[in-house]
């Protein structure tokens, strides 16, 4: 038996949960191919606690814990890690530093970046909220201002929220040929300010999980990371390491680039 572990968070966006489920499908899938079962707990509902949690675990002697990805800085700390084997599936934990695995969020904008610049894309303009940013530790801003571009550098436009009116004068001052992003409703504020896509201005969603309407974009493959981290949190229990470990290591995958009507042709 392995336990994907969530946290109820009210604040966790909506579309946050769809990145959950395919991380859920992956591990569940893996898991049953390697031998074990996989079961959800969400701390947070119906009553249940971290140490609630911990004496369930432990009753059903199940020792492997994949944790899903929080919105805030993730505290495990009261959970009793000498009896388990555990994967983080994002960036940041430290409280304990557990093994993570997740998107190569820094490689999948170069990438990006590179495939959009050979298309004759010069100028690409970059919007994310804030608390996006900083719970990637900065990866997807650091990668867009570290790219080579053939044209002046677009800032990134990083608010806590997008607001419409802040957008359009970010757009119109800077004038971006291509804007990635992860809501698709942008789209709509560009085509306010004159956009005509994909002729004149392109765009690409950086989660192909967030949009609502057809376009170009990163699938950040949370399937795969699912299933790499049952692969791994198995190999744990087989080799009989539970606990903190001495040195967390993090595994990551890139993104892959989904092909879409918002962005102009190779031809």
């Amino acid at each position: 038996m392995l336990a994907v572990v969530g946290l109820h968070e009210p604040a966790q966006p909506a579309l946050g949960t769809a990145f959950h489920r395919e991380l859920v499908v992956g591990a569940t899938t893996r898991g049953m191919q390697l031998g074990f079962k996989v079961e959800e707990f969400t701390v947070g509902q119906a009553g249940l606690t971290v140490p609630r949690l911990d004496s369930i675990l432990q009753s059903r002697g199940i020792h492997g814990v994949i944790i899903l990805p929080e919105w805030n800085i993730p505290d495990w700390s009261r959970f009793d890690w000498l009896h388990y084997a555990g994967i983080y599936t994002d960036y940041n934990i430290e409280r304990p530093a557990l093994h993570c695995v997740c998107c190569d969020h820094y490689r999948s904008m170069t990438g990006a970046l590179a495939r959009l610049t050979a298309l004759g894309y010069q100028r690409p303009g970059l919007f994310l909220q804030q608390h996006q940013d900083q719970r990637l530790q900065n990866r997807f801003s650091a990668a867009f201002n570290g790219f080579k571009l053939p044209a002046p550098r677009v800032p990134p436009l990083i608010v806590e929220e997008l607001q419409r009116d802040e957008f359009n004068a970010w757009f119109r001052k800077f004038q971006p040929d291509i804007v990635l992003g992860h809501y698709t409703y942008i789209l709509d504020w560009m085509e306010e300010c004159g956009a005509q896509v994909p002729s004149t201005h392109g765009f690409v969603c950086l989660n192909e999980l967030y949009k609502t309407r057809p376009c170009a974009g990163l699938d950040q493959q949370p399937r795969e990371i699912g299933a790499r981290s049952a692969e791994l949190v198995i190999a744990q229990l087989q080799r009989n390491e539970r606990g903190i470990p001495h040195w967390p290591t993090t595994t990551t995958i890139p993104a892959r680039w989904v092909e879409g009507p918002t962005v102009r042709s190779a031809a």
